[in-house]
């Protein structure tokens, strides 16, 4: 059987929501290997003089738990 850990990544982006949660992804994969999955949990933006200015995607981050070799 295998563990997963699961955590929160806050990923922005100037385009898109979408964009947002791809950026969320990316970064994460910097320093954690194998990830298999994610889940959005929440879309938020900052808005300013009416228009959206930054997209943000938090997103959950799913990874199997590799024990020492």
């Amino acid at each position: 059987m295998t563990a997963v850990k699961i955590i929160k990544v806050l990923g922005t982006s100037e385009e898109s929501w979408e964009d947002a949660a791809r950026e969320a992804v990316e970064q994460a994969s910097q320093t954690i290997d194998d990830i298999h999955g994610i889940e959005v949990e929440d879309w938020t933006a900052n808005v300013e003089d009416g228009r959206i200015t930054d997209y943000k995607a938090t997103v959950e981050v799913a990874f199997p738990v590799h024990g020492e070799q």
